[in-house]
């Protein structure tokens, strides 16, 4: 009995490609964000999922229905506790303007460690973290086993991912897969990591860490 978790981040949005801060705010994918989500639904065409979850940000929610197209027995469930972190006045702005305030590698180190009051108007740290650790454990406890595809943010996606191994902290390109196993005591490993099957690349994910990547098992 093992839970197979199948990591996707969203596609690349208009925000995304004019480098603009979208947490709680949402833009519609590019065309080529959607090719990119169509490129990794064939790549998990045939994947055995038994149970699908994604935010309910629009981009999410339109990558998730993409990617269960070759699933069509699958149904999808939206928890609002897998959105991307709220960064408050910053939203809808460019990445720069936050860039001039705090460097982007101190935030997360402080978001990650529950430490961050948040920024003006948004989401204290902890708050975040508490609600990224609770909506994975609600998964896992209610699919046990299986194979489950969850669709949801770069910070939020890699929050969870450094939460089990300091290298899942890595950019998620846009449409990306990471794999994460998780046994019945509640252990947790990541066997895959950030695999831009859409060839998306780093155009959209913002620089964190950069250890080795986890090799995929499969």
């Amino acid at each position: 009995m093992t839970l197979t978790l199948t990591l996707v981040r969203h596609g690349r949005t208009h925000f995304n490609a004019r480098r603009i801060l979208q947490g709680r705010c949402d833009s519609p994918l590019t065309r080529p964000g959607r090719e990119g989500v169509r490129t990794t639904a064939r790549h998990l065409a045939g994947m055995p999922f038994t149970a699908a979850w994604a935010s309910p940000s629009g981009r999410a929610v339109t990558t998730a229905v993409e990617l269960l197209r070759p699933h069509p027995d699958v149904r999808l469930r939206t928890d609002p506790d897998l959105r991307e972190y709220h960064f408050g006045v910053y939203e809808q702005k460019p990445e720069s303007t936050l860039d001039g305030v705090v460097a982007w590698s101190d935030l997360v180190t402080d978001v990650l460690a529950g430490t961050h009051p948040g920024l003006p108007g948004g989401e204290h740290a902890a708050d975040f973290m508490g609600r990224t650790r609770a909506v994975f454990a609600r998964i896992a406890a209610e699919h046990p086993e299986g194979h489950v595809l969850v669709v949801g943010h770069g910070l939020a996606l890699g929050a969870y991912l450094a939460t089990i191994d300091p290298v899942g902290l890595v950019p998620l390109p846009n449409a990306s897969v990471s794999t994460v196993e998780v046994t019945p005591d509640g252990t947790a490993r990541i066997t895959q990591l950030a695999l831009d099957v859409a060839g998306q690349g780093h155009v959209a994910a913002r620089p964190m860490t950069q250890p080795t990547p986890v090799p995929s098992v499969a």
